[in-house]
């Protein structure tokens, strides 16, 4: 299985980051660091959150205009 990173609010205990109820994963760890910035850790979505509740980055609205993988020469 892939592993899957979400984004959870920094302070101690914090919720994951969601869009309609789903939780927001990503493959790509280095991916979310580059894309997200603000008072949060990335960290490994947990295995008990089955994926039809989560929702993919590249699938969110605000996303989806990215190329995933991301590419250098995209972000000059």
């Amino acid at each position: 299985m892939t592993r899957r990173y979400a984004v959870q609010e920094a302070r101690l205990g914090g919720d994951l980051l969601t869009w309609n109820g789903r939780v927001i994963v990503h493959n790509s760890r280095g991916e979310l660091e580059f894309l997200l910035t603000g008072d949060i850790r990335i960290v490994e979505c947990p295995r008990s959150i089955p994926p039809e509740q989560t929702i993919e980055l590249r699938h969110h609205p605000q996303f989806s205009h990215h190329r995933f993988p991301l590419r250098r020469e995209d972000y000059p």
